[in-house]
């Protein structure tokens, strides 16, 4: 079964609305692992429906390179990120991961990225959806 991490923090709003869209959209012909950098955002993401859900840095380092797709706000690839949630360690697994990540372009870091139009959340959370479909056969 093709496995989608979603990886959030703080309180796991933008992780939620990701695994509500991704249980909308392919139901069980997914396996969607929440992974919170603290207890809330899993909470969230889990109440949310995803599958599996764990938290901290070790689950989300291991979990890393066990997935087939990494999706989440881009600052989960940025150390010190989300009030210093985000560990070194945490970002430097997610980039180096094998899997395909398809991050969320928010500036939510003080980052702007030359290119990118500023977008409301359900906007680009359905950009995500679409290229999931077009990433994958599920």
């Amino acid at each position: 079964m093709f496995s989608i991490a979603v990886i959030d923090g703080q309180g796991g709003g933008i992780g939620s609305l990701i695994v509500k869209r991704l249980k909308e959209e392919f139901g069980e012909r997914v396996d969607v692992i929440a992974l919170g950098t603290n207890a809330a955002a899993t909470t969230a993401m889990m109440k949310s429906r995803a599958n599996k859900g764990a938290t901290g840095e070790n689950a989300i380092i291991w979990n890393s390179g066990r997935v087939d797709m990494i999706t989440g706000p881009l600052s989960i690839t940025f150390p010190n990120a989300m009030l210093g949630e985000v560990t070194a360690a945490m970002a430097s697994a997610i980039v180096h991961s094998p899997a395909k990540k398809l991050l969320l372009p928010l500036n939510q870091e003080g980052i702007d990225i030359a290119g990118i139009t500023r977008e409301p959340l359900p906007h680009l959370i359905e950009h995500l959806i679409s290229g999931i479909k077009e990433s994958t056969n599920v």
